[in-house]
């Protein structure tokens, strides 16, 4: 049985640990040649080596998703190499712990806070697709998945920078698939909730875990595969007929009214569920 994605090839930024690592992984299961993308050079070379370790088609492409240039020379690089792109997944985002101490309420968000953000989630993807675009297109088309967020749907207290970049990818994914869909180019975007990511199960307290918890229409939290399966199922032909769509992939965390966890509590000690 020919493998799914047998003879693609794959960029995924950000993909040095967590989510990244996990699609990457996934896609090269499923017979992709993935090219790993991150802008720390020992942390994705490492990941690429352990997948090639295990048989897999594996290479690390060290970017800068801030820099036209830098990405302009990566993409002609592996364009190349391999003579196509097939599937690009706009994974990375900048949320580094000094980051989320500054991205703040509006009032209190520091300008260049703001700038640093939306150069990496917004102007990043944009960048990497007006440079991979090309040679998409000329192979025929493929397939450009967007990780956005929750918070780029909803308002928060906090986060604004992030929340904003998020909106604007969102967006971006529409008009690429406006553009170019017409010339085989799908492009959907995933709104990810939280997911027990490394990061997340090290830093987040678990009163936090609990209360993201109890908003979640699934019984448990997601993981990393979780995010990686739906990329796998947006990057191969059996969702060929999906195009611009943005698809939550939270668990339900954005399915319910903002008041589902209190209504809960007053209709278990009511006994009732009746408003």
């Amino acid at each position: 049985m020919t493998a799914p994605l047998q003879d693609r090839v794959a960029i995924i930024t950000g993909a040095g640990q967590g989510i990244g690592a996990d699609v990457a992984t996934v896609l090269a299961e499923r017979g992709a040649t993935v090219i790993l993308n991150d802008i720390l050079a020992d942390r994705v070379e490492d990941t690429a080596a352990a997948m090639r370790a295990r048989g897999l088609r594996a290479e690390a492409s060290v970017f800068d998703l801030t820099d036209e240039d830098d990405i302009a020379r990566a993409v002609g690089a592996i364009a190349a190499r391999h003579g196509r792109i097939d599937i690009v997944h706009n994974n990375a985002a900048f949320q580094t712990t000094e980051q989320r101490a500054r991205d703040l309420d509006v009032m209190n968000l520091p300008a260049d806070a703001w700038d640093k953000a939306f150069a990496v989630n917004a102007r990043g993807p944009m960048l990497l697709c007006k440079h991979v675009l090309p040679t998409m297109i000329a192979g025929g088309g493929g397939s450009i998945i967007h990780s956005a967020s929750g918070f780029g749907l909803l308002g928060e207290m906090t986060l604004t920078a992030y929340g904003a970049s998020k909106a604007a990818l969102i967006n971006l994914g529409r008009f690429i698939a406006t553009q170019y869909g017409k010339q085989g180019v799908r492009s959907n975007v995933i709104a990810i909730g939280f997911v027990l990511s490394e990061t997340a199960v090290e830093t987040t307290p678990q009163a936090v875990k609990d209360v993201l918890l109890a908003h979640h229409l699934n019984p448990e939290l997601g993981s990393p595969r979780d995010i990686a399966h739906v990329v796998a199922f947006l990057a191969s032909d059996d969702s060929r007929f999906i195009n611009g769509a943005l698809i939550p992939v939270d668990g339900g965390f954005t399915a319910h009214q903002p008041s589902m966890v209190d209504f809960q509590r007053l209709f278990a000690a009511a006994g009732s569920n009746q408003l």
